[in-house]
């Protein structure tokens, strides 16, 4: 051993901190040579029954500690707060940064030398690469993995996505209560996260395509033996990468998140990959903007994944999974060359791809919509910048003008919706104020407001939707997201009122408020913050120093990293 590891600063030293160090350690039955200078490997785990994406972690996490033993490193497995994206409230985008903190702190508190990041839901794929990327020792992501395919009635059922129709069929009275209550315990048949290309399916599709994760990471199934596999052979690969210093800066260049992108909208991808991958550059210092996302407009829908296609992620990975969207993207010359935790370069995860469903996955000649990437929109009601979904979207409301509804904060909107006097037609544009990183807070998914109920009973299922907030991956619409600066800090989406006319245009990348400037300035002076919702603890350190959503909505005291070895013993 001719370099002395990170690790070695705990467990090499020959005196009472070392004995220290190892002896609490040797309770759990490690042996003397298990200290003997082999890279430790911490197992960041996200396992919990509170977040059922990741409940299946535990028995990952095993297959990850055999590959480790197996090439000759020591696993020690810990835990780090975990998000149940469908069970927390009030959204688990306002805790993702404090994970993100969580697995900063543990990694550098420790005497690891790599880390493997277990997660999968939503938030946590973000929030672990967020942190792991502040401390920057090797570090490499194995996935939940998606759930099997929901059934219900004969028919393959999505998560999200057809809870979202189905819910609008309630309303609507063509669908009974009954089977809306039936079908629940069909669509969410097994451990993972949501088969449709949600954010969570979104994210490890976006970390493979980043070459974070070892090839086919982002669709197997949960419950199918080759993730287990695939974690073992994870663990087994950390250990190389600590031998070979490779560290998360290394592979998170800003060539890999334009690769990201690409792959984001070839696969159909959630618009929360936006403030995700915004947040993951600010930690390793690159220089990645809200218009670089323009990089994916022209670039067409490949993938036939709900809520943008029919199918779900069990056909995806059937299909051929991301290597065959990588393998499209090389052929097409769109796919930059950036280096993987296989120490080589990205092009070698297509290597050798096969397509074997071209329904689910298409080709760039014969693809399921053209240009179908994120829309980047900017204009007078979004001076920062707001973001559309195209691929998910009525073509004919991209290009749109219409008058304004105004719901001043998500009590508004909950409590009036379904008013038969409400005051709306298709062609009214929805507006929902303080929904933003501050105002809710945390940014929630409510973007995507329900149609109101008096047109679900006309037969109307889509209307342009603007917010502060943002939507689940697995929903669809006509829905605008991420207006900022948000109605909170002030932001001109504060100053809307019901009957102003609002203008809409994808192609030109433009949202417009129409009214006169002097009446803005009018309103602006008369504008005043609600207070905020916490007033302590974790909450009110979020209010006080969360960004917009064009810089990821990350602390502002986080960006960037840490990278010093700590010295300060605890004894």
């Amino acid at each position: 051993m001719n370099k002395k590891r990170r690790s070695q600063h705990w467990y090499g030293k020959l005196d009472k901190d070392g004995f220290i160090h190892r002896s609490w350690m040797k309770n759990q039955g490690f042996p003397d040579h298990a200290f003997d200078g082999r890279p430790v490997i911490g197992i960041c785990n996200t396992w919990s029954e509170l977040t059922p994406c990741n409940s299946g972690l535990r028995d990952l996490a095993e297959g990850v500690k055999r590959g480790v033993w197996e090439a000759g490193g020591f696993p020690v497995e810990f835990p780090v707060m975990s998000l149940g994206e469908t069970q927390m409230k009030p959204t688990a985008m306002l805790f993702r940064n404090l994970l993100a903190m969580d697995v900063e702190e543990s990694i550098r508190a420790y005497g690891i030398d790599g880390v493997v990041l277990l997660g999968g839901c939503d938030k946590t794929t973000p929030g672990q690469l967020m942190g792991a990327a502040s401390v920057d020792l090797p570090s490499i992501v194995v996935s939940s993995g998606p759930m099997l395919n929901g059934k219900w009635k004969g028919k393959d059922i999505g998560s999200g996505t057809d809870v979202w129709k189905f819910s609008e069929a309630v309303r609507a009275g063509d669908m009974t209560l009954q089977d809306f209550m039936a079908a629940e315990s069909g669509m969410s048949r097994s451990k993972g996260v949501c088969m449709t290309m949600g954010t969570a399916s979104t994210m490890a599709s976006l970390v493979e395509a980043m070459g974070l994760s070892l090839p086919t990471n982002a669709a197997l199934p949960a419950v199918d033996a080759r993730r287990a596999a695939l974690a073992h052979l994870t663990g087994k690969r950390i250990v190389e990468m600590v031998d070979e210093d490779l560290k998360p800066s290394d592979i998170m260049t800003k060539e890999a998140f334009e690769n990201a992108i690409l792959a984001n909208a070839a696969v159909g991808g959630s618009t929360n990959a936006v403030v995700h991958l915004l947040a993951m550059a600010g930690r390793v210092g690159v220089d990645l903007s809200l218009q670089d996302f323009e990089l994916g407009s022209d670039i067409p829908l490949l993938v036939n994944c709900m809520p943008s296609g029919k199918y779900l992620m069990e056909d995806f990975c059937y299909a051929g999974g991301m290597p065959v969207v990588l393998k499209e993207l090389a052929q097409a010359g769109y796919l930059r060359s950036a280096k993987t935790v296989l120490a080589g370069d990205i092009s070698a995860y297509a290597k050798g791809a096969e397509c074997y469903n071209d329904d689910v996955i298409k080709s760039f000649a014969d693809p399921v919509k053209p240009a179908a990437g994120l829309r980047v929109l900017r204009g007078n009601l979004a001076p920062n910048g707001a973001i559309v979904k195209p691929s998910a979207a009525t073509d004919r409301l991209l290009e749109h003008e219409g008058e304004a509804f105004v719901f001043e904060n998500i009590e508004d909107m909950k409590a009036n919706i379904d008013r038969d006097d409400l005051p709306v037609t298709p062609d009214t544009i929805l507006v929902l104020k303080g929904v933003g990183p501050k105002g809710y807070p945390g940014m929630p998914e409510v973007g995507n407001m329900p149609i109101p109920a008096k047109l679900v009973r006309e037969g109307v299922r889509d209307m342009i939707r603007v917010s502060d907030g943002r939507m689940s991956g697995t929903a669809f619409g006509t829905v605008i997201l991420h207006v900022s600066p948000e109605a909170q800090a002030g932001g001109p989406l504060a100053l809307v009122k019901t009957g102003d006319r609002i203008r809409v245009s994808a192609s030109e990348g433009a949202l417009e408020l129409i009214v006169d400037e002097a009446e803005l300035d009018a309103r602006r002076d008369a504008w005043q913050p609600d207070p905020p919702h916490y007033t302590r603890g974790y909450a009110k350190l979020y209010i006080d120093t969360v960004m917009q959503a064009e810089y990821g909505a990350d602390l502002d005291f986080l960006v960037g990293k840490d990278t010093r070895l700590v010295t300060r013993e605890s004894h």
